[in-house]
């Protein structure tokens, strides 16, 4: 870096994939939340002299910026593995036997909970609760969700990790799971208890695509890709979704990993981010869960 050159200009050499990814949000201070989910993709985790970075990129205070990435237990301070596994132990899931499950990941693992493996391979944590309290013990692994898991499965789930849990077939698993979402933005909740799909409230966003726009309503069973929109959305077409009360875009931070269209992500309820795929007829989706003290 030459005298006369800025020093943020030189620290942007530093970070030039964060540059790219500021970019792709135009420098927007309200995509905040997505700027910091895709240096989490990009890192495993916040690195704290990226989030002072970003801080003075979008003009935000870092304690803002600090503050945002504390608050929302998807994000992580600390590196992460590869592969991030998640026991809940809260207490329908406690009294099914999930201190037995999780003794046996930090066993077969050899970390203890809260840690990541020597190898950098699987960071173990334990959750409070899930969710999903009928279907415990449940154990989330890179946002695939096993229910009714007991020792005896937790190599089984290693097994298929390490494989790929996307290429293995699991029919018969119970992974079809209500979650409760929120606007990333203005942290309204988006459930419609007055228009259920499959017995649930639905998901209600705003939806564009080329000259139309309006509701559309998701199930809010995970797995599920039950919908209905107030104009019919072509296969293929790739749609901007946006908050119903704060009129916000809700603007994914990566790209599918399937068809390359935004992902969407909406805050879980209890901590974390699932993630649908814009584009009309992927089935594609992540999630993302970790839990906090309720």
């Amino acid at each position: 870096m030459s005298q006369a050159e800025p020093a943020f200009v030189g620290e942007g050499r530093r970070f030039q994939r964060v540059c790219d990814i500021l970019a792709l949000h135009q420098h927007d201070p309200a995509r905040l939340i997505p700027v910091l989910q895709a240096v989490q993709h990009e890192y495993r985790y916040l690195p704290a002299e990226v989030m002072a970075y970003v801080a003075t990129a979008l003009h935000l205070p870092p304690a803002h910026v600090y503050g945002v990435a504390t608050f929302y237990r998807a994000f992580s301070l600390e590196p992460r593995g590869k592969h991030l596994c998640s026991v809940c132990v809260g207490t329908a899931c406690h009294v099914r036997g999930a201190p037995q499950v999780r003794d046996e990941f930090v066993k077969q693992l050899d970390v203890e909970a809260g840690r990541t493996t020597d190898d950098g391979e699987f960071t173990l944590e334990t959750v409070n609760c899930l969710g999903a309290c009928a279907l415990g013990p449940i154990v989330v692994m890179d946002g695939h969700y096993f229910s009714n898991v007991d020792r005896r499965k937790v190599g089984d789930i290693l097994t298929r990790t390490r494989e790929g849990l996307d290429l293995v077939v699991q029919a018969g698993d119970q992974r079809v799971f209500p979650v409760e979402v929120f606007c990333a933005r203005c942290n309204h909740s988006l459930m419609d208890a007055q228009h259920p799909i499959e017995g649930q409230p639905s998901v209600r966003v705003t939806v564009s695509f080329g000259g139309s726009h309006g509701w559309l309503r998701l199930s809010s069973l995970y797995g599920s890709y039950a919908i209905e929109s107030e104009h019919e959305i072509p296969i293929d077409v790739v749609a901007n979704f946006f908050c119903p009360f704060c009129h916000a875009e809700i603007a994914g931070a990566t790209d599918c990993p399937h068809c390359a269209a935004p992902m969407v992500p909406l805050i879980v309820r209890g901590g974390g981010m699932v993630q649908i795929c814009s584009r009309r007829g992927c089935r594609s989706h992540m999630l993302d869960l970790d839990g906090v003290n309720l």
